[in-house]
């Protein structure tokens, strides 16, 4: 059986729910959509018992950081996403598009040598379990388009905006 901690803190777009071990982030979800966050991380571990605190405060501080402006703040965070060798390299990758800019899905799976995986890569964005510090909120849809995001276009927006000083692409 695998023990997770769990803690919930706020934020400017509403309660967020973290799951780690270690110092390692392994999920990050809305509180509002605790029962995916969950269920894909019993997916992924099988039995889980989650325990609540003990060290929270490390991902509060980073994340306390990003939303006061700090956008390197989630860098400095380290993630176990677990997933498929192609989801992992479309995480990775998402984590190099820099705070205030965009990437379509398209854009992406170009940077994998493979431009024919548009779809994939918006499959595996859309599975992303760390939100906000694997930012899947950084891809938007051909044309500009915000399309797609687990927590909701309005957060979408609003962490585009944050990182943007105001302004979306």
């Amino acid at each position: 059986m695998t023990e997770l901690h769990m803690d919930r803190i706020d934020s400017p777009i509403g309660s967020l729910l973290l799951a780690w071990r270690g110092e390692t982030l392994c999920a990050l979800g809305f509180d509002d959509r605790e029962e995916r966050l969950a269920a894909a991380l019993k997916s992924r571990f099988g039995a889980v018992t989650f325990t609540s605190g003990n060290g929270a405060e490390l991902f509060r501080r980073r994340l306390d950081e990003y939303f006061a402006g700090d956008l390197a703040g989630l860098d400095r965070i380290a993630v176990d996403t677990g997933g498929t060798p192609f989801q992992q390299s479309v995480w990775r990758l998402l984590r190099l598009i820099p705070p205030g800019t965009t990437a379509t899905y398209g854009e992406l799976a170009a940077k994998l040598n493979s431009p024919g995986a548009a779809r994939a890569v918006g499959l595996a964005n859309g599975s992303n379990p760390v939100a906000i510090v694997v930012p899947c909120h950084r891809v938007i849809g051909a044309g500009g388009k915000l399309v797609g995001y687990g927590g909701g276009l309005d957060r979408k927006r609003w962490l585009l905006s944050h990182e943007s000083g105001g302004r979306l692409r």
